[in-house]
C-alpha cells in the first residue's frame, strides 16, 4: 500500500477521505503495512486488531458511498492507550493481573471518537497502571524511542507518542496525572495536550470529582492536536466537572496575533535542577516567540508547596484504584506501585485537608501571577531521554532525585494547577534527541495555548522532522 498516507496529516486525511481521493480501506491497509514494518523496532502498539479494523474501514467506505452524513474522523486509524476501556478489545493495564482481561464497555474517549467515525486498531503500550514516566511493563516489555532505541521514549503514554512519531497513527489518545501526555510527546518530537480538568470528561471514574488526572490528545501536529480535541471535548453528565463549552470550539482556524502578549519565561521553575542540554534548547526558542511579538519577561508563579498537593493526592489515588484487587493480584503489581499504596495507608484525614489547603493556596497565587502574564513557558522535563534500562533518572546535575518520579517535577507541578498545558515540539540536544516546550495557559484558555503552540509550531518546523529509524 501507499506508504505516504502514514506520513500525512489527520486534516490532510480526512479531506482526502471525504473527497473520496483515497478510500478509508486504503488508508487502513497502508497504516496496517507500515505497523507492520516498524512496531517490532520499536514495540509501541502492543494488541492489534487489524481483521476487524479492515472490516470497518469497508463499512465506512460504505457510508461514504451511500451518502451519510459521517463525523470528522471517518475512516481514520486509531489506536488507544492500554489503560483505556475498549470494548472487546483486550486492555490490560500494562499489568500481569489483567493481561487477559477484555472490557466490556467502552471508556467515554472512545465512545466519542467512535462516533466521529475514527477506527479502532488496537491498543498503545504503558507502564503498568501509568505509574512512571518510563514505559515498560511485565506483560509487554519496553517501548523503544524512535529517534535513538537505547533511549526511553518517556510516558506513560509512551506507546501512542511512539506510535505517533513512526507514523502508525494520525492521531492518538492519553491520559495526564503527571505528565504522561506531555513528557513523552516532549521524548518524542510530537504533541501532547493536557487540556483543563473536566474539558475531556473521564467515565468511568471511580473519583469523579477528581481534577489531577486528565485524559486529552496527541498528534504530530497542534493543528491535528485540536481537530482531535473538537471531538473529545464537550460536556457530559457521567462527569460532574465537566466544562459546558461545545468541542466545536476547537474546530476554528488557529491563527492569532500575539504582538505585544505578556509571557512568563522559566528556565527552573525557580529552583529545580534543569539538565544543561534541555536549557539550552529551550533558551534557544526564546527569540522565536519574540519574533511573534510577544513581551518575555523572566520569572515564575511561586510553587512553593506543590510536592506536598501533588504526592498526597497521587498517593490517596493509586491506594483508592487499586484497593479493589485481589491479594494474589496485588502481589503482581510492580514496586513502586507498593511505594505508592504504603505511603496512602499512612495518610491521615488532616494530610488531605493539609494538602488541599496548599493546592487553594498555590491555586490564588498562581491566578494573580497570571492575570499579567497570560501565558508561561518552561520546561517540559528536566532531562532529555535516558537509557532505556534505567527504571528512572536518580539524579540531575548531581543533585539526588527523592523518588521515581521527582525529575519530571517540571510537569508534575503544573498539573495541579489545573490549567491547560501543552508539549511541542522545541528542538533536539547535540545528539538528536527530541526536546519539548511547555506552554501553560491562564484557567480555561485551552484554545490560547493551542493558538500560541501552533504558533511556535509554524515558525520553527520540528514537526516535520521523522525519527532516523523510518529511514532504514
Amino acid at each position: 500500500m501507499d506508504s505516504k498516507l502514514c506520513f500525512i496529516t489527520a486534516h490532510e486525511l480526512v479531506k482526502l477521505l471525504q473527497s473520496k481521493q483515497v478510500s478509508a480501506k486504503e488508508v487502513m491497509q497502508a497504516h496496517l503495512s507500515h505497523i507492520d514494518r516498524i512496531n517490532p523496532k520499536v514495540n509501541a502498539i502492543v494488541t492489534l486488531v487489524g481483521k476487524q479494523a479492515l472490516d470497518q474501514a469497508e463499512a465506512a467506505d460504505k457510508m461514504f458511498c451511500s451518502g451519510h452524513d459521517v463525523g470528522p474522523l471517518h475512516g481514520i486509524p486509531i489506536a488507544h492507550k492500554d489503560l483505556t476501556l475498549t470494548k472487546d478489545v483486550r486492555t490490560t493495564f500494562g499489568s500481569p493481573a489483567f493481561q487477559d482481561y477484555i472490557p466490556d464497555q467502552n471508556a467515554l474517549i472512545v465512545e466519542r471518537l467512535k462516533k466521529a467515525g475514527a477506527i479502532t486498531i488496537g491498543k498503545t503500550n504503558t507502564p503498568e497502571f501509568g505509574a512512571g514516566s518510563q514505559t515498560f511493563n511485565e506483560v509487554f516489555g519496553k517501548t523503544l524511542n524512535p529517534y535513538d532505541t537505547s533511549k526511553t521514549c518517556g510516558g506513560s503514554s509512551g506507546g501512542a507518542a511512539v506510535s505517533l512519531a513512526c507514523r502508525m497513527q494520525p492521531l492518538a489518545d492519553g491520559s495526564d496525572t503527571g505528565g504522561s501526555l506531555r513528557n513523552p510527546a516532549n521524548f518524542c518530537n510530537v504533541v501532547g495536550f493536557r487540556p483543563s480538568p473536566g474539558r475531556v470528561p473521564v467515565w468511568p471514574n471511580q473519583v469523579a470529582w477528581y481534577p489531577i488526572s486528565v485524559e486529552g490528545p496527541m498528534a504530530r501536529t497542534v493543528e491535528d492536536t485540536a481537530l482531535m480535541l473538537s471531538v473529545i471535548a464537550g460536556p457530559d453528565n457521567r462527569s460532574p466537572i465537566s466544562i459546558t463549552e461545545p468541542g466545536s470550539k476547537f474546530s476554528i482556524p488557529l491563527q492569532r496575533d500575539f504582538k505585544g502578549v505578556r509571557i512568563a519565561w522559566s528556565a527552573n521553575l525557580g529552583n529545580l535542577p534543569v539538565d544543561p542540554r534541555v536549557t539550552q534548547v529551550i533558551e534557544g526558542q526564546k527569540k522565536t516567540f519574540q519574533s511573534l511579538g510577544c513581551f518575555i519577561e523572566e520569572t515564575e508563579p511561586d510553587l512553593q508547596d506543590a510536592e506536598i498537593v501533588f504526592k498526597t493526592w497521587r498517593a490517596w489515588r493509586f491506594e483508592l484504584s487499586l484497593s479493589r484487587l485481589s491479594h494474589p493480584q496485588k502481589n503482581l503489581l510492580k514496586g513502586t506501585l507498593h511505594q505508592e499504596i504504603e505511603a496512602a495507608k499512612k495518610l491521615k484525614g488532616t494530610d488531605l485537608s493539609r494538602a488541599e489547603l496548599k493546592r487553594t493556596e498555590i491555586y490564588h497565587r498562581v491566578r494573580a501571577f497570571m492575570e499579567t502574564h497570560e501565558f508561561l513557558i518552561c520546561p517540559v522535563n528536566q532531562v532529555p531521554p535516558f537509557n532505556v534500562d534505567e527504571p528512572y533518572v536518580k539524579e540531575i546535575n548531581g543533585i539526588q532525585m527523592k523518588s521515581y518520579i521527582d525529575w519530571m517535577e517540571s510537569c508534575w507541578a503544573i498539573s495541579i494547577l489545573g490549567l491547560p498545558a501543552i508539549s511541542v515540539p522545541a528542538g533536539f540536544t547535540p545528539d538528536g534527541l527530541p526536546v519539548g516546550l511547555q506552554i501553560v495557559g491562564r484557567h480555561h484558555d485551552d484554545l490560547g495555548v493551542l493558538q500560541l503552540a501552533h504558533a511556535f509550531e509554524k515558525m520553527t518546523c520540528f514537526s516535520k522532522k521523522t525519527p532516523p529509524l523510518l529511514e532504514n
